[in-house]
């Protein structure tokens, strides 16, 4: 699984070039609107508003799959277990156990909204340098804190997959084999032992190194943002589109249908 969330940010495209500020603050509106949506049809609307947005990105499809496949494997048991955990009228049983439409319905709403949040947030941080979209987030107010927590998650999650890397390849070096045994099992929980303690010894020298380097809390960076009347366009057609998903949603068009199964 690739976790360089802006390794395609390099590509040429109208979301790139979109002000990351204005692009933070649009598609997480839209986002947030995604979230609350009740009814499947205009939640499948706003996936096909999510999937043209990461076309127009030009990421490779086959590097968004990626986020698709976690997704898929997370909620999948959403699947297995509304439907028949969901306190609806049954309408057919499986080995005993009710069935309730509800909850399939249930079901597909989720996974729906949830695909269409994945998409959207792989087109806000995959269509800038990471590093950029923090500073844009510091930029727009956001708790310092947070983003520095963000942004030092997503740097050293690299350096702590090399680091795993190199100590797998020393154990194996030295002849171990993963089995299920206890033996591998104390063994493994040394091995999450060993690397919390350098871990922990690792935050503490860069956390000096940025002291000495003059570190005050705060983030300081060359990037500067310059908005033009196109992004505020751009910005102004999100909105627009989702205020229209949030008031098909609203005025219950589809209500009837949530009678049905779905």
């Amino acid at each position: 699984m690739a976790f360089d969330i802006d390794r395609f940010s390099h590509i040429e495209s109208s979301v790139q070039r979109w002000d990351p500020r204005i692009k933070i603050l649009s598609l997480v509106f839209f986002i947030f609107v995604v979230a609350l949506l009740q009814t499947i049809p205009v939640a499948a609307a706003s996936l096909v508003i999510a999937i043209t947005i990461i076309k127009l990105t030009n990421i490779p499809f086959h590097f968004v799959s990626n986020s698709i496949k976690v997704i898929v494997i997370f909620l999948a048991p959403f699947f297995l277990m509304l439907p028949f955990s969901y306190p609806g009228e049954a309408a057919f049983h499986i080995i005993g156990l009710p069935f309730a439409w509800e909850g399939f319905r249930l079901s597909i709403l989720i996974f729906v909204k949830a695909v269409a949040i994945v998409l959207t947030t792989n087109a806000i941080f995959g269509s800038s340098r990471f590093d950029v979209s923090m500073i844009a987030l510091q930029n727009l107010r956001c708790p310092k804190v947070l983003v520095q927590m963000i942004l030092f998650t997503y740097r050293y999650i690299f350096v702590f997959i090399d680091e795993i890397k190199r100590m797998e390849k020393a154990m194996r070096s030295k002849g171990f084999v993963m089995k299920a045994n206890m033996n591998t099992l104390r063994t493994m929980g040394n091995f999450v032992g060993a690397l919390l303690i350098r871990s922990f010894e690792r935050t503490s020298r860069v956390y000096s190194a940025m002291l000495s380097k003059g570190y005050e809390g705060e983030l300081h960076s060359l990037v500067s943002f310059k908005a033009c009347g196109k992004d505020y366009v751009k910005a102004g057609l999100i909105v627009l589109v989702t205020v229209a998903v949030l008031a098909v949603d609203l005025i219950r068009v589809f209500a009837p249908a949530i009678k049905g199964w779905y």
